[in-house]
Formats: C-alpha cells, sequence, structure tokens
C-alpha cells in the first residue's frame, strides 16, 4: 500500500517549452528571410512592414511538423527572434542606399558596427520600462496585440501557413515568368493612344499588390501622392508649357516626337517631381515630430515613474548589470564605427558625435516606443531625418559619417518600438520577459549583415542597381531623398523654391488625423507611377474584400496570402541575382 499522499504521488509536470534551440534557430533563419525580402520592397516603394505576424505564422508550420510538444511561448521567442533580426532592414536601407547613390567611398564595416550599435542600443533603453508602459500605463502596442491573439490560435496559424506559401508560390511564379520574358510592366495608356504625361501604367508586381492588399484603405494616401504627381502635376505643367523645348534637351527636329516626349517626361521628374516629393516627404516628417511631443512628454514621465518604482533588479528583467554592459558596449561600437567612417574627423570629434548619436538614438526611442504603444503608427522617418542632419552638422558637413551614424539612430528607432511590441504580446500570453528580452538582445544583431549584403547583391550590375530609373525597378525613394537633401546642402544650390513648396504640403497635412499622411504622399511623388498604380490595385482589392467578408476574415486569410506574394517575390528577385553572379549569365 502505497502512503504517499496522491498529490505527491503524482508526476511532477514539464515546464513549458520557451526558449529553445530549435526556437532561436526558426527564429534567425525567418528573420533572415524576411529580413531580406523586406530590404527589397522598401528599395520598391520606400517602406518597409512589421513581420511579427509572419514569423509566427510561420512558426506554426514548422514547430507543428519539428516538435510534436511545442508551445505558445515558444513560438513567442520565434517571432520575437525573427522580428528583431527584420527590423534591421528598415533601418538599414532608410538610410544607407544615400551612399551608394552619391557614389561615396565608405567602409561597410563602419556600417555593420554603427546598425548592431543601434540594434543593442535600441533595445537595451527601453527594457527598464516595460512595467511601467506595459503593467501600469497598459498601453495598447495594436500590433502585439494582434500577434499575441494569432498566438492563441494555433489552429488558425496552420491554416494561414499555408495561405502564405501560396501567396509564396504565385508571385514566385508570376516574377520567374516576368524575367524570362523581360516584361516588367503593362502600358495601358500606350494601347489607348494617351499621352505619355498622364501615365497609365500598371507594373508586373505582385508584391506591391501584395503591399496594397495588407495596407487596404490605409494606403489610399500613398497612391494620392501618386495621383497628385503624375495625373494632375504633370498634365498641368505640360499644357502650361512649362516643359523644356526639344533644343534645349540638345534634339534635332528629326527625332520622334514619343522620344521627345520621354525625355520631356524625364526632365519634368528631375526639375519638378522630385524636389516636390522630397520637400513634402521633409514637411511631412516634422510634421509627424510635432504631433509626437505629446509622446515626449509620456515616455519621459514613464521614464521617471519607472524610476520611482524600481526596487532593484527583478527575475522578471535581465538586470542592471547586464544592460549596463550592452550599453556601454554599443556606444563603444559606435565610436568605432565613426572612426572608421572617417579619416579627417580626430578622435574628440568622432567621441563627441557618438555621444550626441548616443542620446538621440534614447530621446527618439522613447518617443517612437510612445508613439507605437498609443496609435501603432511610429514617426521613424522624423527622428531619423533629424538625427542624420544633426550628425551632418556636427561632423562638418561629412555626409558619410552623417550616415553610418544615421543608420545606428534608425535602427535602434525601429528596435525600441519592436521590442515594446513584442513584449506586450508575451505579456498577454503569460510568456517570460527576460527571455524575450534574451532572445532579442541575443539574436536580433544577425539582420545587421544580412540587410548590408542584400543592399550589396541588390546593387552590382546583375542586381540592376537601385535608384530613380535603374532598370530592377527599385527606386529606393528613402535613400535617394536623403541623398538629395545631403547633396543640396552640400552644394547650397538645392531647388529650395521646390523643396519649400513641398514642405508646406507636408506639413498642412500634417492637419489632418492621418498618421504619416505627409510622408507617404511625399514617397508616391517621385515613385515611378507603374509602382504606385500597381499597389493602388491590391487596395482595392483588399477595400472591396474588407466590405464583402469583413475585418476579421481579412486578418485570418488576407494578411498571410499578401504576405506570401511578397516573400515570393522579393526572395525569387534575390536568388535569380546570385544565379546570374554565380553562372556569369546576362
Amino acid at each position: 500500500m502505497n502512503d504517499l499522499p496522491s498529490s505527491q504521488n503524482q508526476a511532477t509536470p514539464k515546464p513549458y517549452r520557451e526558449l529553445t534551440p530549435i526556437a532561436v534557430i526558426l527564429g534567425i533563419l525567418i528573420g533572415s528571410l524576411m529580413n531580406a525580402a523586406f530590404v527589397y520592397i522598401a528599395l520598391k516603394l520606400g517602406f518597409s512592414l512589421g513581420g511579427s505576424t509572419v514569423a509566427a505564422i510561420i512558426g506554426f508550420g514548422v514547430l507543428k511538423l519539428a516538435v510534436d510538444q511545442s508551445s505558445i511561448i515558444e513560438n513567442n521567442i520565434n517571432q520575437t527572434i525573427a522580428s528583431g533580426v527584420n527590423n534591421a532592414s528598415a533601418g538599414v536601407v532608410f538610410t544607407l542606399p544615400a551612399l551608394f547613390l552619391m557614389g561615396a567611398d565608405f567602409s561597410p564595416t563602419s556600417a555593420i558596427l554603427s546598425a548592431i550599435a543601434g540594434t543593442f542600443l535600441g533595445i537595451v533603453i527601453i527594457i527598464p520600462l516595460r512595467k511601467q508602459m506595459i503593467e501600469f500605463e497598459r498601453l495598447r502596442f495594436p500590433s502585439g496585440i494582434a500577434v499575441a491573439s494569432l498566438l492563441k490560435s494555433p489552429g488558425a496559424g496552420a491554416k494561414q501557413a499555408k495561405l502564405l506559401g501560396l501567396g509564396f508560390v504565385i508571385a514566385t511564379l508570376f516574377h520567374v515568368a516576368s524575367e524570362l520574358s523581360g516584361i516588367s510592366d503593362f502600358n495601358l495608356g500606350g494601347l489607348l493612344s494617351i499621352p505619355a504625361y498622364f501615365p497609365i501604367v500598371l507594373g508586373i508586381s505582385f508584391a506591391s499588390i501584395g503591399a496594397g492588399m495588407l495596407a487596404g484603405g490605409g494606403g489610399l494616401p500613398f497612391v494620392a501622392g501618386g495621383i497628385l504627381a503624375w495625373w494632375i502635376i504633370s498634365p498641368l505643367v505640360t499644357s502650361l508649357g512649362w516643359l523644356p523645348s526639344a533644343e534645349s534637351l540638345g534634339l534635332d527636329l528629326g527625332t520622334q516626337a514619343g522620344k521627345v516626349l520621354e525625355l520631356q517626361g524625364q526632365a519634368l521628374y528631375k526639375a519638378m517631381l522630385r524636389p516636390l516629393g522630397i520637400g513634402t516627404l521633409i514637411g511631412g516628417a516634422m510634421a509627424g515630430v510635432v504631433a509626437s511631443l505629446p509622446a515626449l512628454k509620456g515616455a519621459l514621465k514613464s521614464l521617471s515613474n519607472a524610476a520611482q518604482t524600481s526596487s532593484g533588479d527583478s527575475p522578471d528583467e535581465l538586470d542592471a548589470k547586464a544592460l549596463g554592459i550592452a550599453a556601454v558596449s554599443a556606444f563603444l561600437l559606435l565610436f568605432a564605427a565613426a572612426v572608421i567612417a572617417s579619416s579627417k574627423m580626430s578622435l574628440a570629434a568622432c567621441a563627441l558625435i557618438a555621444v550626441v548619436g548616443f542620446v538621440w538614438l534614447i530621446l527618439a526611442g522613447l518617443v517612437v516606443a510612445q508613439a507605437t504603444g498609443v496609435t501603432d503608427i511610429s514617426p521613424l522617418s522624423g527622428m531619423s531625418l533629424i538625427g542624420v542632419t544633426l550628425m551632418y552638422f556636427l561632423s562638418g558637413g561629412d555626409s558619410v559619417v552623417a550616415i553610418i551614424l544615421g543608420v545606428a539612430v534608425c535602427v535602434g528607432i525601429g528596435q525600441c518600438a519592436d521590442m515594446m511590441s513584442d513584449l506586450k504580446a508575451g505579456h498577454m500570453i503569460g510568456a517570460s520577459p527576460r527571455s524575450q528580452q534574451l532572445a532579442q538582445l541575443g539574436f536580433s544583431w544577425v539582420g545587421v549583415p544580412v540587410a548590408v549584403g542584400v543592399l550589396y547583391l541588390l546593387w552590382t550590375p546583375d542586381g540592376g542597381g537601385f535608384g530613380p530609373g535603374a532598370t530592377s525597378g527599385l527606386s529606393a525613394p528613402q535613400g535617394d531623398a536623403l541623398q538629395g537633401i545631403l547633396l543640396g546642402l552640400a552644394s547650397g544650390d538645392a531647388p529650395l523654391d521646390k523643396y519649400i513648396v513641398g514642405a508646406v504640403i507636408g506639413l498642412s497635412l500634417g492637419v489632418f488625423p492621418i498618421s504619416g499622411l505627409g510622408v507617404l504622399v511625399g514617397l508616391a511623388m517621385y515613385l515611378p507611377f507603374s509602382v504606385t498604380l500597381t499597389y493602388a490595385v491590391g487596395s482595392v482589392i483588399a477595400i472591396g474584400l474588407e466590405k464583402s467578408k469583413g475585418r476579421a476574415w481579412m486578418g485570418s486569410h488576407i494578411v498571410p496570402f499578401a504576405a506570401g506574394l511578397i516573400i515570393g517575390e522579393a526572395l525569387t528577385s534575390i536568388t535569380a541575382v546570385l544565379i546570374r553572379l554565380a553562372t556569369g549569365a546576362s
């Protein structure tokens, strides 16, 4: 007879699987794939996309196959690492392409060190605010709530993984057909004999359609920017006779009318649409910063409250010593990046610019985290633009140093918002904050060399290059705008009248209750209209489906399918470049 109490006779339940090797490896792999794909889409559209939901969807499928007894908090570690690794794509692609476009001589090592420093610092500065923002103030962090809802429904996640795979296959097949045929767009306007100054051209790009489908009605401001530039300003300027004459373009009288119109359109873009778009983006970014001032007040209040309520190290968080070591390491990396980036600046000047970059990243990161927690909208462009401009003047007009240090600011700001959104998701499903913090701090840096490597790959002749007019169709709008600003500051002959008019437009759009409106309109104004119009198709499809099927159906069906379209085209394009490099094929 067993005299032991029944409670002692029972087997001790195994702890839930959480920070496991398979979750870490899967997070790094998924994050790296998303990173490469979103570098591509950011070069194409000028903005990137969050990766937490995509990582969670893929994680359900893979973990179910690899580990029969996987848990939702194990998948949460996977999506935490994956979103952190992916996050570097936006920070790098918004800034570094400007140096490629300027033809600057810079060390990739300095860019990688700077971005890694931003990664560490962005995570470290936000961790002490977790309890205050999430548990005490209960900020919403809508993206984190959406991921938590998905993690709580593993059955739905498995179905969504199939939809993502379907989108991937469709985009891959169409992109391969486009590559082999050499057909990249469908010129409907040309078929209907509509003048070239009123373009109606659809790009053969399921990535653009997928991005539009994800945005739905929220993507209409982006579409409006393209319509303003190409369907209003372009015909107006043409009708007023403001286009340069054939003689001023160096063309003889025998040049075909179609060729004249094509070159006049290019001149219109360079002389008017591009600077107007850059000015609108700047104005929109500044409007976003002004709108974020209440968030700054809230962030400083949160920081003060966190300091008052802190009672030493908590078992739920990484301890202060580990955070301190990471912060000091980040500053040293930032200092090393400044030294490598410039051979002209003294060590004291490099130290000063590293300190200023360090402080600005902390301030901007707090603002972005607070804004993301309240609205899920991040004033990333404005904060990064201010940071790069500040570095430019502190470095004595050294564009390389300004952009290299700007990479750290942009990456770090993004990590602040991403870490807190992931911690919100973890809080809602009962995950360990310490495990999430350790995972993101330990592995997010992997995304930096991936993003920089993909940029170099796509810059090669086999990659088609990027920038306005690139054969690859990757116009790198954020990098092009940054290049235009810095070149204008350096030369002193920037088209200030166009910049000012555009800035007024961007600032004026800030009065509308649509966050980021000016930035989206400005980006679309100097994108090829074929990209914007294709994106519009996706937005219209999503709006129609949401009306007929409802928002819940959109989230469970269209989001994974559209993500598959984006990842499919992006990874197929990158694979095609690798094949061309390996085989020497044209």
